[in-house]
């Protein structure tokens, strides 16, 4: 076997493993075990991975590689989504580079240009799926404008048609002037916006004084039809009924009473735009006002404004405002904040609009999801999801699903072209018979698109070939678990949910994972705005895919979101070099010696190994089931790094180094166990690294692994008969003892090369016959020359005391350093420290420090304090030891 390099190298090992996982079909179902799957959420099939997707996806495999090796047939099914609104922007964009147009080019021309889009660059977030080590089954491979998954959408919408939940309709939606297109609720994104009220008078028509409304959008003024004020609010008793003058347009429009009306809100006077507000649209509605289109599709004013028509929205703000001000109609302008719908695409403002939609009837299906809800199904993780989960399918409004894009599953709906026929047939594809109500025979495709997230909902069971009855259909739906971040939970989360009861009976996933939103260290979300996203696969290029796997799983605590940084991946990075390491040592010390402990009797250290491990087996192993992904991280952080690297080599060090021991036999069966065991519990997390030095170590081994990875061995066995409590409390004692020594040691600057000698004056308990018969470890592992225990020793002068329980250490110092020179340093530190806490007291003490200063400053400066007060201690304790 060739030897490990010295330092490990991510890029000479992980395009390699995945390429052979790959193509020896290591991602696929085996074995005969329980089925576990999942479904990968599927990102935008010409977008680029960014540290959302990583998260996301990291969280995913962890679970399905460690069911893997837990030998449950583990499905990990890919795919990703077409993107209607963005994949049509960017095709739009190039297009426009070209100097040409979307329309220029006309519809079909248009489709195959983004099918051309979608072969050249669909590819590059799939290569960056592989990059990041996730073990999909890309045989399984799906993608939302597929063949198959076309076909299930066209049937779920005809099915919902027949049913009565789909219909057409005439509403307020959110329209996107940017995109062109409508946009359901959960796809406006609310932001504070910092604004105005504005106070207009609307005169009376009959010379009178009118009525002032408060209005945060003078512009729509223009397509007023009333003023709307409540019933019982006295000030307005004798203007109900009357009518009023639109400012700067002299139409007539009556005020009305409705009980919709907030008398505490501005006024208490609401002007009525029907056709550009939700709210005004129901008022509209109850009285029989007409609707007029101010504001057309490209956010300008229509012809209903008069001499505004033409005006972008915002341009027609500024005017009408100057304009009621020159006419002395601005009684009041006062500032407001308020928040406004953007689009989430393109972060446009959007505008309320009337329009013929498709709208899925959402409550029925709602319902059912809640009654599920109840039987607790599914499983919400952490828990408090389920009070917002619930909320929102309480308070659930109908789903507007048309898109006036060309991008997307065209909606199954022919009109008859027959003069003054309103005849409509929701079918598969184009009626060949006559139409039944006027006998013609031109039919023309509704030419509106479903909303992107209409062939998502469906994603769970479309994946494994519904509406076919197939094998994955059987065995793999519903799905073991869906890990998602809160930003979709209505989106996507619970719209599967009520996918799946309806079509198939079954809540698609058994437990519904969710997570918190990657943010900058400042706590911002990241955006190319703000210019602080971090490029997942820039930070795999400079820390290995491993490296940012473990720092992603160590970040994730339930439900919170996760401030990150670059130097975040540090820590990942430099626990694989430390498994590295270690492992570059176990396998030199194997190679060419014997390996069994057969006729040795395990030492104090082996049996406290042995235990500790099984310990974590059993702790890991739990909070995987349990999805607790930092504590998986933090848990293994501990075992590996502290407790195996730090401690138990450390300790074996010496008997491996007399290599043709009994005892070195011996202890080289312990590490090859231990080192297995480790790089299996490891794997989920850190696949690639673990699967370089497996294969390393069953080659040193002399194993014919038969092509089986380490991805498909078995997961390890928790042994309860080695769980050894009193090992544990031994070396427990031996490490603080020897931790003591080595903090000793360096608070007085003892040189590394210089050995001293330790006196323990040890109390009435084991701990003893505990050190004396573990000397060697103490002389080795604390550096002394002699170690003297018993319990009637004194302590020398000049030397140095510390307290593990009831034992007491000294180490004499005399032979060790300059004592006069340690007492000098000491006497200094400890007078400069005096002057830093009579400041900081004094400053603690002031009124006008603590009544000016921020909570969080006062804070640190009490922690500051704290602080110098155990260093001031610490340092007083020292010097009564040199002076003793």
């Amino acid at each position: 076997m060739a030897q490990m390099d010295k330092a490990y190298d991510p890029a000479a090992i992980e395009q390699r493993w995945y390429e052979r996982w790959e193509s020896e079909g290591a991602f696929a179902p085996a074995g005969d075990g329980e089925p576990f799957s999942i479904t990968l959420p599927p990102p935008n099939v010409t977008g680029i991975l960014h540290m959302g997707h990583a998260l996301d996806q990291t969280l995913e495999d962890i679970p399905i590689r460690f069911q893997r090796m837990r030998g449950r047939r583990a499905l990990w099914v890919p795919g990703t989504d077409h993107a209607g609104i963005a994949t049509q922007n960017v095709v739009g964009r190039a297009l426009v580079e070209e100097g040409k147009s979307r329309e220029g080019i006309g519809r079909e021309a248009f489709v195959t240009r983004v099918w051309e889009w979608v072969d050249t660059y669909g590819g590059i977030i799939k290569n960056q799926i592989r990059r990041t080590g996730q073990s999909v089954d890309w045989e399984r491979e799906r993608f939302t404008m597929d063949e198959g998954l076309s076909e299930a959408v066209t049937q779920v919408f005809i099915t919902l048609h027949e049913r009565g939940l789909i219909y057409r309709g005439h509403y307020i939606i959110n329209w996107c002037p940017h995109c062109h297109t409508a946009l359901s609720n959960e796809e406006v994104k609310h932001l504070d916006r910092d604004s105005h009220l504005w106070h207009i008078r609307y005169p009376g028509s009959d010379d009178g004084p009118g009525v002032v409304v408060a209005t945060t959008r003078p512009e729509t003024m223009l397509g007023d039809t009333a003023i709307a004020v409540h019933p019982g609010d006295a000030r307005y008793q004798d203007s109900i009924g009357s009518t009023v003058i639109v400012p700067l347009l002299g139409r007539e429009i009556p005020v009305i009473a409705d009980e919709s009306i907030d008398p505490a809100f501005g006024t208490g006077a609401v002007k009525v735009t029907p056709a550009h507000d939700p709210n005004d649209f129901a008022i509209a509605g109850r009285h029989d006002l007409p609707s007029l289109v101010a504001i057309d599709d490209t956010a300008r004013i229509t012809e209903v404004g008069g001499p505004y028509q033409g005006l972008d929205r915002f341009e027609a703000r500024k005017a009408v405002v100057r304009d009621l001000e020159a006419a002395g109609l601005l009684v009041g302008i006062e500032d407001h904040q308020h928040s406004v719908g953007h689009c989430y695409r393109c972060n446009t403002a959007v505008e309320p609009a009337l329009s013929d939609q498709w709208f899925v009837r959402m409550q029925p299906l709602a319902e059912k999801a809640l009654a599920e809800l109840e039987r607790g199904r599914p499983r919400i993780q952490p828990p408090r999801w389920e009070k917002i989960y619930r909320q929102w399918l309480e308070n659930i409004h109908d789903w507007c699903i048309s898109r006036q894009l060309w991008w997307g599953h065209r909606i199954p709906v022919w009109y008859c072209q027959g003069e003054s026929c309103e005849n409509m047939l929701v079918t598969r594809s184009a009626p060949e018979e006559p139409c039944a109500e006027c006998g013609g025979d031109r039919w023309e495709q509704d030419p509106d698109v479903l909303d992107t997230w209409f062939s998502s909902w469906l994603w769970p069971f479309t994946t494994m070939g519904w509406p076919r009855e197939t094998e994955d259909m059987a065995e793999f739906y519903p799905t073991s678990l869906l890990i998602s971040g809160y930003d979709i939970l209505f989106f996507w989360d619970t719209r599967m949910v009520m996918a799946g009861l309806e079509f198939t009976g079954e809540v698609p996933f058994e437990t519904l994972y969710i997570h918190g939103m990657i943010q900058d260290e400042q706590g911002r979300p990241m955006s190319k705005s703000l210019g602080n996203g971090i490029d997942p696969i820039e930070m795999v290029d400079l820390y290995g895919a491993d490296a940012v796997r473990y720092s992603l799983c160590l970040l994730t605590t339930e439900g919170q979101d996760m401030k990150l940084s670059e130097s975040r991946f540090e820590m990942g990075r430099n626990f694989a070099n430390k498994l590295w390491n270690a492992s570059r040592f176990v396998l030199m010390h194997l190679e060419g010696g014997e390996i069994t402990a057969d006729g040795v009797e395990p030492e104090t250290a082996d049996r406290w190994i042995m235990s500790r491990y099984n310990r974590c087996v059993d702790r890991v192993t739990q909070l995987l089931e349990d999805l607790k992904y930092a504590d998986v991280a933090k848990e293994l952080y501990a075992f590996v790094w502290n407790e195996f690297c730090d401690w138990y080599l450390e300790i074996v060090k010496e008997r491996l180094f007399e290599a043709e021991s009994p005892e070195a036999a011996a202890a080289r069966s312990h590490l090859v166990y231990l080192l297995d065991g480790i790089l299996r519990l490891l794997h989920p997390c850190i696949p690639f690294v673990t699967s370089e030095i497996w294969e390393r170590l069953q080659e040193v081994l002399g194993r014919d692994v038969n092509g089986e990875f380490l991805m498909t061995s078995t997961w390890p066995e928790y042994r309860a008969e080695l769980i050894d409590e009193s090992a544990e409390a031994e070396i427990d004692l031996l490490k603080a003892v020897i931790s003591s020594v080595r903090a000793i040691r360096g608070e007085m600057h003892v040189p590394p090369g210089v050995r001293g000698n330790l006196i323990i004056r040890t109390g009435s308990g084991e701990a003893g016959s505990v050190l004396e018969r573990e000397k060697g470890m103490l002389l080795s592992l604390a550096r002394l020359e002699g170690v003297e225990v018993g319990p009637e020793l004194t302590k020398p002068a000049g030397s140095a005391a510390a307290v593990v329980g009831d034992v007491e250490l000294f180490l004499p110092l005399e032979d060790l350093i300059d004592l006069d020179v340690e007492r000098k340093r000491l006497t200094a530190e400890r007078d400069r420290l005096a002057s830093w806490r009579a400041a900081s007291t004094s400053k603690l003490e002031n009124e006008t420090f603590l009544g000016k200063a921020p909570a969080e400053v006062v804070e640190r400066e009490r922690e500051k304090l704290a602080d110098m007060g155990e260093r001031y201690a610490k340092l007083e304790e020292l010097l009564n030891g040199l002076n003793g």
